[in-house]
């Protein structure tokens, strides 16, 4: 068994493969953890709005890779994790959030005895958050829109509240459990690529998404082969990337 790696290895050793190696299987329990660590990546308000859908399937493999205009990283994967953002749960995730709460500071505590800490939270999931991501046809967004920007004109305030503002804030969430997730497979010496290019509609299709749901991203997994990595890891010099303030 393979040592697993420090952050700093993990971070060094992952690269996009796009060819993996047939003869070696991975584990499906070891790609699994990884996405439970991926579950742990920070997020917006702690709302998670993601779902991981972890395709072991050889036969949903093959059906998926045309999908991702056959890749070779899609075609010749071992697995693959479809993640997706779920903007449309937010009702959901803020009641879980408030039930959390409620298992912290107990279910029916009167204001009076609520500690300052207690009252933030529950009015932050009560009615920040429906402010933040209750919307109709653009319509709510378009007037909390105005209503912040009056607001800016005199103090600091949050201003992306408009319906394409919190898809935006969603998308960059699961960004993050996707990043997770491949760390935390390279830490296991695991092989992983980020794939943007595919039909979201016909990969929606084919997993019986709800019409709320849209794909992040999907990555395949398996071990790479050896011209699995195209040639030697391009960076920016940091120089003309890092700004000190």
């Amino acid at each position: 068994m393979l040592k697993e790696k420090t952050v700093s290895e993990a971070i060094n050793y992952r690269r996009s493969v796009r060819v993996y190696d047939a003869e070696k299987p991975i584990e499906t329990k070891i790609v699994k953890r990884c996405i439970e660590q991926a579950s742990l990546a920070p997020n917006s308000s702690n709302m998670q709005l993601w779902e991981f859908y972890h395709i072991t399937s050889k036969e949903t493999i093959a059906k998926l890779a045309p999908f991702c205009f056959n890749q070779n990283a899609a075609r010749t994967a071992q697995q693959l994790v479809v993640f997706v953002t779920r903007k449309d749960l937010w009702k959901q995730r803020a009641k879980a959030n408030l039930k959390f709460i409620d298992g912290n500071f107990g279910a029916n505590n009167p204001k009076s005895k609520q500690s300052n800490r207690e009252k933030v939270a529950r009015n932050y999931y009560g009615k920040i958050i429906p402010f933040a991501y209750a919307d109709f046809l653009g319509i709510l967004g378009f007037l909390k829109y105005i209503m912040v920007s009056i607001i800016g004109l005199f103090k600091p305030i949050y201003r992306q509240v408009r319906q394409s503002d919190m898809r935006i804030v969603a998308h960059k969430t699961c960004g993050l459990a996707a990043q997770n997730f491949m760390l935390s497979m390279a830490a296991e010496g695991y092989d992983t690529c980020p794939m943007e290019g595919s039909d979201t509609f016909r990969v929606k299709r084919l997993l019986d998404l709800s019409s709320g749901a849209e794909i992040n991203m999907i990555v395949s997994c398996g071990i790479k082969k050896p011209e699995g990595v195209y040639g030697k890891r391009f960076r920016i010099p940091f120089e003309d990337v890092y700004k000190e303030v």
